[in-house]
């Protein structure tokens, strides 16, 4: 069985990722015990993505994923996309995030938003990023408590609910997470 280290020590993430990649060992964070933060000072999500993937693969010499996901507002012009995390500041949390969505939403009737994840794939030959992208609205209120960020607040094209009201199974079969790891999958199936 092939081991890569998760370059993330979000267990939601690492707990959506796992269940897609059956053949594979992956390792978190914690299970290498590293616990400094990976200060994600890029301006994309892919720059971020590789400054993650780069940091742990270059510690621990095991091929390394690691991911960065923004959701896109398109009335917002893109925000919060690369600073999804820390949309209202530094020591917000995603309750005070989807209010600041919410409350710059205010009267606006086009509410399209998606979210986008880019992967990288780091090894020692190379780095090869993935890449995922759901399209659908930002809801009028929170609604949900599965998933986790602004999960509650995204409702995809084609679907009634939020992805916060949605199972990890139903979430998994068209999130944008799940999009960019089925091409990890299929990469390393080749």
């Amino acid at each position: 069985m092939n081991k890569y280290i998760f370059a993330s020590s979000n267990q939601n993430k690492l707990l959506e990722i796992s269940t897609q990649l059956l053949d594979i060992r992956l390792l978190s964070l914690l299970d290498v015990g590293y616990y400094d933060e990976i200060i994600e000072s890029g301006s994309t999500l892919r720059e971020n993505a590789l400054i993650k993937s780069k940091t742990i693969y270059d510690k621990y010499s095991i091929p390394t994923i690691a991911d960065d996901t923004g959701l896109e507002v398109y009335q917002l012009d893109g925000r919060p996309g690369v600073f999804s995390a820390r949309y209202s500041g530094e020591k917000a949390n995603a309750t005070d995030n989807i209010k600041k969505v919410l409350d710059e939403m205010q009267g606006i009737t086009d509410r399209r938003a998606r979210f986008k994840t880019v992967i990288c794939l780091k090894s020692k030959s190379q780095e090869i990023f993935f890449e995922g992208i759901v399209e659908g609205c930002i809801s009028n209120e929170s609604s949900g408590d599965g998933g986790f960020g602004y999960d509650p607040i995204f409702i995809p094209n084609g679907c009634q609910k939020t992805f916060g009201e949605m199972s990890l199974d139903e979430k998994n079969k068209i999130s944008h997470r799940s999009r960019a790891i089925q091409k990890v999958v299929d990469y390393l199936n080749i």
